[in-house]
This record gives C-alpha cells, sequence and structure tokens, in this order.
C-alpha cells in the first residue's frame, strides 16, 4: 500500500508540474507533440488533436514534448518560433505549478492542525520548588531570551516556521546559538543562546498557539511553505558544498521507502493522511527548486540560454544548446544512478 501512495504521490507530482509547461505552451500557441506522464515504456496511449498523451511504466518523471524544442523548425507554432517572453513563461510554468501545490498541501496540513503555531515565544522550561515557587530551568531564559520574543534568524538562517528552528537545532554541532529575536517591534540579536532544559533536551521553551481562522491559516501555509523551500535551499548548498556526504545522497527509491515507513508507522488514519501531506508538499517545492537550478537539462539550464538569448539579441544555435543539455542530461542521470545505488545500499543493509 506504501509504494501504492508512493506512485500517486509521484504521478501527482509529475503530472502537476509537466501540466503547467502543457498548459502554458498551449496558451502560447506552441504545437505539443506529447504529454507524458512517467518514462520508459508505453502503457496507454492516445491521441486527441495535434498531442499524443501518454502513460509511461516508470513513474519518476514525465515531459511535455513541444515542436522545435531542440531543434530548428520551420513550423509558425514551434517552440522556439515563439516570442522570448512566451518561452520563459513556458519554462518556469512547471515549477510555479509545483510551487502551488506545495502551497495547496501546507494548506492542508496547517487545517488540520487544532491551532495555528506562531514564531513568538510563550513561556520557558522551569521546576516547581518545595515552596510553590517556579525556578527557571531553561538555558535560553539564561541567554537572554524572553517572553513574547519572535525568532527571526538563528546562526544566520532565516527563521520562518519551527521546521525550520528543528532543522538548525538538529543538523548544528555546536552547543551554542547566535540569534535574533523581535521584541517590542525591533530586532534584537543576542550571541551565544543554549537551549537546554532541566531533562537536557534543547526545547526549553514554548510558543504561542494562534485560534484558527482564514487569516491564521493561510499566514502559517505561507511560513511552512517559505520553510519548506529553505531547508531545500539549504540542503542542496549543503550538497554541493561537500557538507553532505555521498553516501546521504538518495534518490525515488529512498523516497518511496520513506513514504512506505511514514503509512506503517503512523498511529492513526489522521496522522497518515498528515504525514503524506507534508512528504508531498516537501517533494513538490524540492522538484520545483530543483528544476530552477542554472543545471543543462533541467527548466533552469534553458532559461540562461534565454537570458543568453536576451543580452546577445539572437539565440544560439539549436545544436550548440542541444549538445550542453545533453552533457547536463548525462550527468543527471549518472546522479540518478548514484542515488539509486545508495537507496539500494541502504535497503540491503537495513539502514533508513
Amino acid at each position: 500500500m506504501g509504494i501504492i501512495i508512493a506512485i500517486l504521490i509521484f504521478g501527482l507530482i509529475v503530472t502537476v508540474h509537466e501540466f503547467g509547461h502543457f498548459i502554458c505552451a498551449k496558451l502560447s500557441k506552441v504545437r505539443v507533440l506529447e504529454f507524458s506522464v512517467g518514462m520508459g515504456p508505453k502503457l496507454i496511449q492516445k491521441k486527441k488533436g495535434e498531442t499524443m498523451y501518454s502513460l509511461r511504466l516508470l513513474p519518476v518523471g514525465g515531459y511535455c514534448s513541444m515542436e522545435g524544442e531542440d531543434e530548428d523548425s520551420g513550423d509558425p507554432h514551434s517552440f522556439r518560433s515563439a516570442k522570448l517572453w512566451k518561452r520563459m513563461v513556458i519554462l518556469v510554468a512547471g515549477a510555479l505549478m509545483n510551487f502551488i501545490l506545495g502551497f495547496v498541501m501546507t494548506t492542508v496540513m496547517v487545517s488540520m492542525l487544532d491551532t495555528v503555531p506562531t514564531m513568538q515565544i510563550e513561556g520557558f522550561s522551569a521546576v516547581e520548588l518545595e515552596d510553590g515557587t517556579l525556578e527557571m530551568r531553561s538555558g535560553s531564559y539564561d541567554s537572554g531570551l524572553r517572553h513574547d520574543d519572535i525568532f527571526y534568524e538563528i546562526d544566520g538562517v532565516r527563521i520562518f516556521s519551527m521546521l525550520d528552528l528543528n532543522y538548525i537545532l538538529s543538523s548544528s554541532s555546536s552547543d551554542f546559538h547566535d540569534v535574533i529575536v523581535k521584541r517590542n517591534g525591533e530586532k534584537l540579536e543576542i550571541d551565544d543562546v543554549r537551549f537546554s532544559n532541566a531533562s537536557g533536551g534543547v526545547v526549553d521553551f514554548g510558543l504561542i498557539q494562534r485560534e484558527k481562522n482564514p487569516f491564521t491559516v493561510i499566514k502559517g501555509s505561507g511560513e511552512i511553505f517559505f520553510s519548506m523551500g529553505h531547508i531545500v535551499e539549504l540542503s542542496l548548498s549543503q550538497l554541493f558544498t561537500g557538507k553532505t556526504a555521498s553516501e546521504d545522497i538518495s534518490g525515488p527509491i529512498g523516497v518511496v521507502t520513506a513514504i512506505n515507513e511514514t503509512t506503517q508507522e503512523s498511529e492513526d488514519a489522521r496522522d497518515t493522511v498528515f504525514n503524506l501531506v507534508y512528504m508531498t508538499a516537501l517533494i513538490t517545492i524540492n522538484i520545483g527548486i530543483f528544476n530552477l537550478l542554472p543545471i543543462p537539462g533541467l527548466d533552469g539550464g534553458r532559461l540562461i540560454f534565454c537570458f543568453i538569448e536576451l543580452f546577445r539579441r539572437k539565440p544560439v544555435k539549436p545544436e550548440h544548446e542541444g549538445y550542453v543539455h545533453l552533457a547536463g542530461m548525462l550527468l543527471l542521470f549518472g546522479i540518478m544512478i548514484f542515488a539509486t545505488y545508495n537507496d539500494i545500499v541502504r535497503l540491503i543493509s537495513g539502514g533508513v
């Protein structure tokens, strides 16, 4: 069941992404040759008008094939015949649809919560003494944080929601952090903050929870959305700077395994739905950001050639651009094979 759910999630994300390219191409009068969900051998195909619609075996991608996308074409409705700004919109539309889906998923998440969390501190860890008084046992309070402070930045990283807090505190090897909070409407920098409670944990503060209404739900959804995008950005930065070990790189098999474990480990149906919605949001935002990276073969790589054309006042020759994208695709396939190898090794060794 977990594998089936994972396939459905991938299918949804891929379909939404490719539909962004598809609908913008159609609106721009660009001829779409094939709209495919999945890769590999065809399972189902049907032609309607000028476009072939197909469902393929492997749910790890998809594509929207347009006339004249990678070669010269005399067709006035080819991709390269469209105005430059229309081509740029078509290229960005896939990632934009991923982001829209991500925001819808974060809105569903927040709507499932009893209250909407904020980044405003409500209280600190304390113990009750024999005389009935409370004594603070909070490292962050001792370091200078106070009630009603709003987290703004930790160790130079912008904080949008609890996701950012969890990521920074769990991934840092240091016990001390430089924190910027908003206090009485002004930013205040507090250095060497130590988060520790009486039992030795790092969560030594509480956060104010707001009642649900349309405004707080939308605001909370936006904060979680930006946090997810922020975490993806930080993860990619650590990957490209070598801070992430190569054996930690995971591919589709690893994602499917994680989704499968989520469906098995959740305590009840509500938790299962919430966790799956969370993973769908994180994956679709991840794919949206990754596709906009300036890597040949991706939408971001094609956008680079659009900007080159904008400044040169003439396009790069299709065959030259094609060679660059081919090299990029070979690199991406190599990374995918390596990530799949890591996933298989973890499965065999019993790792997560």
